[in-house]
């Protein structure tokens, strides 16, 4: 049925792929034709049921084939493929949903985590084998509103280390960042309200804020932070009630407030009377201290969210904010009628992973992984013909410009095609503004398959 070439530079799973597709196209293989089972492909085409299994994951993903329980796969009914223009778009939805639940999709270059085994899952597994050992209240019993106060106590102590003097009781437990920024949306914003953001940002940010009718101010983003007289001139125009922004690392560029743009942001925070929402879920990613703007403040204008996501395992779904004390007592009373306490569980083995002897090791080797990591993407992709924004010193993400040959939106869905998200530049632009940008993770990016589809596309 199809003929395969081991010795070729192209994976068997991508060849049975393109072969089944071409089929499809020419009318060899009409709608609602039943297609081998995964072991009897794997037996025609003498490879591993695996890769049989993948190929069919991916085609069924894209839309070529059906998967009918029990009864096995089925040319879709559609028959021949959409152009590209027509497929389902890849669109916000499709990111926030489909990269999530879909393991066809195994190349996460436009994702927002880490692969799995650069994670602490060995610290996760220790952490849970000693909760399983305890009894009483860990297991059994709603935590505190705040969250595990030891917890809480030793964040006190970590965020010390990066200036901000936070006391146990500033600070409240979330469910993850995402929790956090949820909270500091409700206790800040009113719809129709005017709220100032990075552009680009943060795609999930832009979705709950619009969710909850804020109007959407962008303030581009430098190569040193955003971009201060376009938020001084919206700050003084428009009354903003806050802004919403990333210090370090940022989603999705890459870049840092340097101390010059912190300290002029919260000179207009004060002047025009707005709130800042510092969200720093990659602080520990930094190979070096930066300034915060929570540590330059005092935490009284500025709410400062933190996550273990990015480090840890985003299975924690753990997470923090920190603030004065009126917001803090606010924003438990919102966390507590909305869902109650966090997971003492999972506070539990967060604190057991935090302070466990080789914590310090596994964040040391995850810095160097991702500084050499983007130190390869930003080289390669460059040699691609692609023009990175700026190539950052560590941290998961970079920004690039593709190459004006290629289509945009075309790429993002062939992409998808063969098992690889990318994530184009428009999701993180309020208004969809179109953008020949893409968000990069360098963890996932730095691999000689994407090199090597990248290098295909571009190709006459």
């Amino acid at each position: 049925m199809l003929q395969l070439d081991p010795d070729a530079s192209t994976p068997l799973t991508e060849q049975i792929v393109a072969s089944l597709i071409a089929k499809i196209e020419h009318g060899v293989l009409g709608a609602g034709v039943r297609l081998p089972s995964v072991r009897g492909l794997a037996q025609m085409t003498k490879v591993s049921p695996f890769t049989v299994a993948e190929a069919y994951n991916r085609l069924v993903a894209a839309g070529w084939i059906q998967s009918q329980k029990s009864r096995g796969y089925f040319v879709a009914v559609r028959g021949r493929a959409a152009e590209p223009s027509q497929r389902a778009p890849v669109d916000e939805a499709w990111l926030l949903s489909r990269v999530y639940e879909d393991n066809a999709l195994e190349l996460q270059a436009g994702g927002g985590w880490l692969p799995p085994d650069w994670l602490y899952e060995d610290g996760m597994r220790a952490a849970l084998r000693q909760l399983a050992k305890t009894s009483g209240p860990v297991l059994t019993s709603y935590g505190h509103p705040q969250g595990l106060p030891e917890l809480r106590q030793h964040l006190q102590w970590r965020l010390a280390l990066r200036g901000i003097e936070a006391p146990a009781e500033r600070i409240v437990l979330t469910h993850g960042a995402s929790q956090g920024l949820d909270l500091a949306i409700r206790l800040l914003v009113r719809p129709g309200d005017a709220v100032l953001i990075d552009t680009p940002g943060y795609s999930t940010l832009i979705a709950a804020l619009q969710g909850h009718g804020a109007r959407l101010l962008g303030v581009p983003r430098t190569t040193n932070g955003p971009h201060i007289p376009t938020l001084a001139h919206l700050a003084e125009h428009e009354k903003p009630v806050a802004f919403f922004t990333n210090s370090a690392l940022h989603n999705p560029t890459g870049t840092s407030t340097t101390a010059t743009t912190a300290h002029q942001i919260l000179k207009l925070a004060d002047r025009h009377s707005f709130r800042v929402v510092e969200d720093d879920p990659f602080a520990d990613l930094l190979p070096y201290p930066i300034p915060n703007l929570a540590a330059l403040d005092g935490l009284e204008q500025v709410i400062y969210l933190g996550s273990f996501s990015k480090t840890l395992s985003p299975a924690l779904r753990v997470g923090y904010l920190a603030a004065n004390a009126d917001t803090i007592a606010q924003a438990t009373r919102l966390k507590m009628a909305a869902g109650l306490t966090g997971s003492t569980i999972m506070e539990s083995a967060t604190l057991a992973m935090l302070t466990d002897s080789h914590h310090r090791t596994h964040l040391d080797r995850l810095r160097d992984r991702l500084t050499q990591a983007q130190h390869r993407t930003c080289e390669r992709l460059t040699e691609l013909g692609w023009s990175v924004f700026h190539q950052p010193a560590s941290g998961l993400f970079l920004w690039a410009e593709a190459p004006p040959t290629l289509d945009v939106d075309q790429l993002t869905s062939a992409a998808a095609t063969v098992g690889i998200t990318l994530a184009p530049g428009h999701f993180y632009h309020p208004m969809g503004t179109p953008t020949r940008f893409f968000r990069f993770n360098a963890a996932w990016a730095d691999n000689s398959r994407l090199y090597g589809w990248l290098a295909g596309q571009a190709s006459p």
